[in-house]
């Protein structure tokens, strides 16, 4: 299984680069209606969250806690995105956290590089899609032994070609139906909605592993480089505010600070006033205060033999770094 997932995951960064070019020369030839990009933005923002919301924030850092009918369509949506099945999404993901821009982190851009400009191009190329291709795997019983335990996870894990499937054949069955039964219409959908919607957000996500420990702002006192950038952020629906969630990394919010627009949370917010979620974590305004880069400075200034502060790496589920 983990062999056919990764030939798929490879698979899917190329042929949607493919749908991608095709999309510009429809583009060029004036092939592209209203419809399309109507379906490209709502299953955009279905599969985006379905990876923000809940394979990173739900399933990963368990920074809230889901009615299950809510916990299943998040995995399944989030596998529509083609980035892996939940359960090794996660294990990569909790990796990384364990080993922050260190040896052992899948995609830092700090790990792989060299002194130099070429050290930063190799850097970014390997934090950002790279790392697919390294055939490494990140061990889901050491990761995500919790949701290897829960059998919904495991069968939505196992199926996941068929999800991946299935979020390209959506966008050409809604095309078809929606544009009253015309075959091109289920054409230019699953070029639009499908596949370059596919290539739009893999990037996104890989713009954060690679994007955001590269460039932006550090407003809290962190032990690896991650930072917040809010082009990232937009694109990613919330999840370029990096630096943040590596100071609260089980904060259901990423946004910490005003003006950083984070949709993932308010769409957790919403479902917690639905019922449908709970036990929604975010840290308290004294816990934001004590963190503050400024403020931990200050701190050390005024107990010099004090050790630095440093980040708490949270691990949700998964072991030490022995």
């Amino acid at each position: 299984m983990a062999r056919l997932e990764r030939q798929i995951t490879v698979a899917a960064v190329v042929l949607p680069f493919l749908g991608f070019i095709v999309a510009l020369w429809l583009l060029w030839g004036g092939a592209v209606t209203g419809l399309d990009l109507a379906i490209l933005a709502v299953m955009y923002a279905l599969v985006g969250f379905g990876v923000t919301i809940g394979f990173h924030r739900l399933f990963t850092h368990r920074s809230f806690q889901a009615k299950p009918w809510l916990r299943g369509t998040l995995a399944i949506l989030g596998s529509m995105s083609v980035q892996g099945a939940v359960i090794h999404w996660v294990a990569d993901h909790r990796k990384h956290h364990t080993f922050t821009d260190e040896e052992g982190d899948p995609h830092s851009p700090h790990t792989h590089g060299a002194p130099g400009w070429r050290g930063v191009l190799s850097g970014l190329w390997h934090s950002h899609m790279g790392w697919l291709f390294d055939g490494e795997h990140s061990s889901a019983r050491r990761f995500a032994p919790d949701l290897r335990k829960d059998p919904l996870m495991r069968k939505i894990d196992k199926l996941f070609p068929v999800w991946a499937l299935l979020g390209l054949a959506i966008p050409a069955v809604a095309g078809f139906i929606l544009s009253g039964f015309e075959p091109i219409a289920a054409l230019t959908a699953f070029v639009w909605a499908g596949l370059v919607r596919v290539f739009l957000l893999h990037h996104a996500t890989w713009s954060v592993n690679s994007i955001c420990h590269m460039y932006g702002k550090r407003p809290f006192e962190t032990d690896d480089e991650s930072r917040n950038n809010w082009a990232v952020a937009l694109v990613s629906l919330g999840e370029g505010w990096h630096h943040s969630h590596h100071a609260f990394p089980t904060s259901a919010r990423h946004g910490l600070q005003r003006r950083q627009y984070d949709p993932s949370y308010q769409l957790i917010k919403l479902f917690a006033r639905l019922g449908w979620a709970w036990d929604v974590k975010e840290p308290k305004p004294e816990q934001l205060e004590a963190k503050r880069v400024e403020n931990v400075r200050a701190e050390q200034a005024a107990t010099p033999e004090a050790e630095p502060a440093t980040q708490e790496r949270e691990l949700v589920g998964a072991g030490d770094r022995s």
